[in-house]
């Protein structure tokens, strides 16, 4: 996967460990040139100085060719342009950070697939929502264990089947639980003979955390 992110403060930084530490490419723009040149030395990625809210910079960064593109700037305006040129240059995932919540809907309607408020949004929560789309919000608990609301794919392994089958096959250990299914907004308590069905969000609990192997058992790749 190629990622590159739009600033390189504490959430960019963040975004670029997780990243670079799964051997993803990562390209970083970042107008401060202190900060550039410190990312440059910690991580494995090409760094570039300069204004992102300029094509030739994107393009330079390599945007036409990117899987993802992450805007963590605190500057809505700068973050809304790259945003634009971003959806220009055909990236698939495109994810953003706002200042103001009013200017939310300015994002949305750019089909920027997650805005997240600076008081709340981490590296951590952007990057999850670029490595696993599938994984709808997560909580973690601490001592490894997580809380995430995964969205059940057509294809994937778990669609269709009971979680006592479930477990029989061995398509969710014993360190997960299913909390609760999410079907048609309802909210249901499942049981042993639950079926778990295409379009629901199921909320797990994962007591040493979500792997990419869970993951992939709600996926259509999996």
């Amino acid at each position: 996967m190629y990622i590159v992110v739009v600033g390189g403060g504490r959430t960019g930084r963040r975004i670029t460990e997780l990243a670079t530490a799964d051997q993803h490419e990562v390209a970083v723009i970042e107008k401060d040139e202190k900060l550039a040149g410190a990312l440059s030395v910690d991580f494995d990625c090409l760094v570039l100085h300069g204004d992102a809210a300029a094509r030739p910079l994107l393009e330079e960064a390599g945007v036409p060719e990117a899987d993802a593109l992450i805007a963590t700037t605190d500057d809505d305006a700068t973050n809304l342009m790259v945003m634009m040129l971003g959806r220009e240059m055909g990236v698939p995932q495109l994810l953003s950070s706002v200042s103001d919540p009013g200017h939310g809907p300015l994002f949305e309607d750019l089909g920027v697939h997650r805005v997240e408020s600076p008081h709340r949004l981490s590296g951590t929560r952007f990057y999850r929502a670029v490595h696993r789309p599938q994984v709808r919000d997560f909580m973690a608990l601490g001592n490894g264990a997580e809380i995430v609301e995964i969205a059940l794919e057509a294809g994937a392994p778990l669609a269709g089947t009971t979680l006592e089958e479930a477990g029989r096959q061995g398509l969710l250990s014993e360190d997960v639980i299913v909390v609760v299914v999410n079907r048609e907004n309802k909210l249901h308590v499942p049981k042993g003979r639950t079926t778990l069905q295409v379009g629901d969000t199921v909320t797990v609990l994962a007591s040493e955390g979500v792997t990419d192997a869970l993951t992939a058992k709600f996926s259509s790749q999996g």
